[in-house]
């Protein structure tokens, strides 16, 4: 990126073929607003395979770190979670940890 297009915001349609976005920038942004159905996690269902953490374009997929089993998913980070339905659709058939609801606003 040149340093005039990091000054001003581009349009998708100003934007260089083969461009970029800057990674890690998912956090800035509250985009939880935007959804209409959400993810909801049951914590006595979970295995704490990972699946939907590894699966979820927003990095919205809380994990902790634990003694027994090494790394478990801990909730979801509604601030950033778009509704897209990923980790219930990647969470294992026989275990369905998350489901998807309609928002309540």
């Amino acid at each position: 990126m040149n340093k005039e297009s990091t000054n001003k915001k581009l349009t998708a349609a100003e934007l260089p073929v083969g461009d970029y976005v800057e990674p890690g920038t998912a956090t800035a942004f509250d985009t939880g607003s935007w959804r209409s159905i959400r993810p909801v996690w049951n914590k006595d269902k979970c295995i704490h395979c990972l699946t939907c953490w590894i699966s979820c374009p927003d990095a919205s997929i809380k994990i902790a770190p634990d003694e027994k089993k090494g790394t478990v998913v801990t909730g979801i980070d509604y601030d950033h979670c778009k509704g897209c339905g990923i980790c219930s659709k990647e969470c294992p058939v026989k275990v369905q940890a998350i489901t998807m609801e309609q928002e309540k606003k």
